[in-house]
């Protein structure tokens, strides 16, 4: 009797998926898409604003949701001061940057427009980019027959 050899079949190796590289280089695509979307969905963080602006400029601004900052001294501040701003000294800003929004626009202003200056220059170089400061202060806004409010 014969022995038939028996038939061998090829025996399939398995698939290992894309290799290293490939997952590497879809991460590194991946991820930069990721990072152009979220700084693309953050306008007003990119926005830059002039160096100073005008009390009808700083009010339109304010108009549309600008942080505004009065860097002024509590006593000054109780005199009059801006209805919705935020009173930071300027002698404390540095140290107080954290409590500033980055995802708005920022409006500094003080008494004449001098501290004001200094105030925008702090929060520069804290990273901020839309941050401006309004000529002649709160003295000009009030002379502009614009609003305040006193007391704290």
């Amino acid at each position: 009797m014969t022995r038939k050899k028996p038939v061998q079949t090829k025996k399939s190796v398995p698939r290992q998926g894309f290799p290293w590289w490939a997952w590497l280089i879809l991460g590194v695509v991946v991820g930069f898409g990721a990072i152009a979307i979220a700084t693309l969905a953050q306008p007003d963080r990119q926005a830059t604003l002039p160096a100073e602006i005008s009390v009808q400029e700083a009010a339109q601004l304010r108009e549309e949701g600008a942080f505004v900052l009065d860097v002024r001294e509590p006593e000054e501040w109780n005199e009059y001061h801006i209805p919705g701003a935020t009173l930071i000294p300027l002698g404390e800003l540095a140290s107080r940057v954290n409590e500033l929004p980055r995802d708005q626009k920022i409006v500094v202003y003080c008494r004449s427009g001098n501290r004001s200056q200094e105030g925008r220059d702090i929060l520069k170089q804290a990273g901020f980019t839309a941050v401006t400061s309004m000529s002649g202060g709160i003295k000009a806004w009030s002379a502009a027959g614009l609003p305040t409010v006193t007391g704290p």
